[in-house]
C-alpha cells in the first residue's frame, strides 16, 4: 500500500476506535450567549450575604461552580469572598449541589449544613436550624477593567488588529486569542491586560481553560480556570513551581479579569546573571505576589537570559481570549 493511502487507512482507524469508546471532544464555550443556554451556567458563580455562624453575626461569600449534568461544587467563606473579607487560611464550609430544575439542592458530607439555590437566591442552614444563611448572586468586576493606558505606554492590542502579535488570530467579536507572542521585545515594565476564560463544565484540573502569560518569555502567571479551588501555584494566578498567589482572586469562567503587573528584568553580566528578575501581580485588583524575586524560569517556554525579550500569551489547547493589552516601558 502506498505511503499516503497507509496514513489515511491509519488515520481512519483511530477515528473509528475513538468513536467506538464513546470519547467526545469536552465542551469549551467562548460565547456568554451560548453558554447562557445551560440551566448549570445561570447557577455557577459568585454570591455574597450575611448570617450567623458560630453564634455570630457575619458576612459571608459562596463559589459555585459547575460540574455538568447538574452538579455543583460549593465553597462558603465566613468574612465575605476571597479578596473582599475572605483570606487564605480562613475558614471553608464544604457543600455539594445537584440541580433539579430550576431548584439546586445543597448539603454537606457531614450532613451539619443544608439548603438549596433558587432565583439567584441561596439559603443554608445548619442541621439544627440555628445558622440561617441568605446570599445573593452577584457578578464582580475587576477595578482595573478597561482601564485607560498611559499616554505613554506601548499599545499590544486595542481591538482593532492583532499585527503586534504575528501569526496570532482574533475572535468573532475582536478578542485576541491565546497562543501570541509579542512581535516587540521590553526590558523593565508595567502591564495591563485583561482575560476571559472559556465555559468547559466538564473539564477538570489543567484541561480547563488553559493559558499563561509569560513575561520575559519565560516567567509563566498561570491563566486557567481555577475559580472556587485552593490557589496552588499551578493553578490561576500562580507561578509555577515557584509561588501560589496570596488569595485565589479568579473570577468564574466568561467573566473578564485582569492582571496587572509590575517587571523589573533579570541582569546579566559577561553572560552570566547577577540579580533575579522582580515582579509584582495584581489580579482584579488585588495584590497576590507582593515584590518578589523570580529565581528561576517556569517550565514549558524559554530559559532565563537578557532583556530585551517578547509577550507571549500560552497557547494550551484552549480558546482564552485577551484584549485591552498595553505595556508602559520603565526606563
Amino acid at each position: 500500500m502506498r505511503p499516503i493511502q497507509s496514513l489515511f487507512v491509519l488515520a481512519l482507524l483511530l477515528g473509528l476506535t475513538c468513536t467506538a469508546c464513546g470519547q467526545t471532544p469536552l465542551r469549551e464555550i467562548i460565547d456568554p450567549a451560548e453558554a447562557a443556554k445551560d440551566p448549570d451556567f445561570k447557577v455557577q458563580g459568585e454570591y455574597v450575604g450575611n448570617g450567623t455562624l458560630g453564634g455570630k453575626k457575619t458576612k459571608v461569600g459562596g463559589q459555585v461552580i459547575a460540574l455538568s449534568g447538574g452538579r455543583f461544587d460549593v465553597r462558603l467563606t465566613p468574612g465575605g469572598l476571597p479578596g473582599d473579607g475572605w483570606k487564605r487560611g480562613d475558614q471553608v464550609i464544604s457543600l455539594v449541589g445537584q440541580r433539579e430544575g430550576n431548584t439546586t439542592a445543597l448539603s454537606s458530607a457531614d450532613e451539619a449544613f443544608s439548603g438549596k439555590i433558587a432565583d439567584g437566591v441561596m439559603t443554608v442552614a445548619a442541621r439544627s436550624g440555628k445558622t440561617p444563611l441568605v446570599l445573593k448572586r452577584i457578578e464582580r468586576r475587576s477595578p482595573t477593567e478597561g482601564a485607560t493606558r498611559p499616554s505613554k505606554s506601548v499599545v499590544l492590542f486595542d481591538g482593532t488588529t492583532a499585527d503586534k502579535f504575528p501569526g496570532a488570530t482574533m475572535s468573532p467579536d475582536k478578542n485576541l486569542m491565546s497562543n501570541a507572542v509579542s512581535g516587540q521585545k521590553f526590558g523593565d515594565y508595567r502591564l495591563h491586560l485583561e482575560f476571559r476564560l472559556s465555559y468547559m463544565p466538564e473539564a477538570r484540573g489543567q484541561a480547563r481553560s488553559n493559558s499563561g502569560v509569560y513575561l520575559h518569555d519565560c516567567y509563566e502567571i498561570q491563566v486557567l480556570d481555577s475559580f472556587g479551588l485552593d490557589g496552588k501555584n499551578n493553578e490561576c494566578g500562580g507561578f509555577y513551581q515557584i509561588r501560589e498567589p496570596d488569595v485565589n482572586m479568579c473570577y468564574p469562567p466568561l467573566q473578564w479579569q485582569t492582571y496587572d503587573v509590575d517587571f523589573t528584568a533579570p541582569r546579566y553580566k559577561d553572560g552570566k546573571k547577577i540579580s533575579d528578575a522582580r515582579v509584582m501581580v495584581r489580579q482584579n485588583g488585588v495584590v497576590i505576589h507582593p515584590e518578589m524575586q523570580l529565581p528561576h524560569a517556569t517550565p514549558g517556554r524559554a530559559s532565563e537570559g537578557p532583556a530585551p525579550r517578547p509577550i507571549y500569551l500560552q497557547g494550551h489547547g484552549n480558546k482564552i481570549e485577551y484584549r485591552n493589552i498595553w505595556v508602559v516601558e520603565k526606563k
